[in-house]
């Protein structure tokens, strides 16, 4: 067993994470869930893949989503940290999608798919570009400045009109 297996090995007992397969490039699978909430993080101590239940990295100090896994089958919950953005987030989350209560000025870099709803309220949003394409539940963004302007809108419409917005300009600037 080469050093970074053994560390990997280590990581995961740590924190308690079952059920993994570790990948060639170092990245690891997760079947079933990742708890690391609330234990101090700074940055995740791994390289997820995929976890095909709920990942929790909520109630740290992370500024960054470097290691987040590529798609999570459950719900995602990195609310409470110190995000500026969502580079780094999983692009498919199959459950809810919680990224409220940071710092958060943009939505690039969220998940095109989430399967319920998604949450990215209380953050400095003044604009949603960058949204998700797909939610299958609600869509919470009370909080933001940008809340004040749009007030409780109809999520589906306004993804909508940007992508109608967004065709448009990019036909205008030829």
């Amino acid at each position: 067993m080469n050093y970074l297996t053994e560390e990997i090995h280590r990581i995961c007992e740590e924190y308690s994470i079952e059920k993994y397969t570790i990948n060639d490039d170092g990245s690891i699978d997760v079947d079933g869930n990742v708890y690391l909430h609330g234990c101090g993080l700074d940055k995740l101590p791994l390289k997820f893949n995929h976890v095909s239940g709920d990942f929790w990295c909520h109630a740290n100090k992370l500024t960054t989503l470097e290691g987040c896994p590529q798609s999570v089958g459950g719900n995602f919950y990195c609310n409470t940290n110190k995000l500026t953005t969502l580079e780094g987030a999983p692009q498919s989350v199959g459950g809810h999608f919680w990224c409220d209560d940071n710092k958060l000025t943009t939505l690039e870099g969220a998940p095109q798919s989430i399967g319920s709803a998604f949450n990215c309220g209380y953050n400095k949003l003044t604009t949603l570009e960058g949204c998700p394409q797909s939610v299958g539940g609600g869509f919470y963004y009370d909080g933001n400045p940008i809340y004040g302007k749009l007030g409780n809108i109809d999520y589906k419409s306004y993804i909508k009109q940007l992508n109608r917005d967004k065709i448009l300009n990019e036909l205008l600037s030829r």
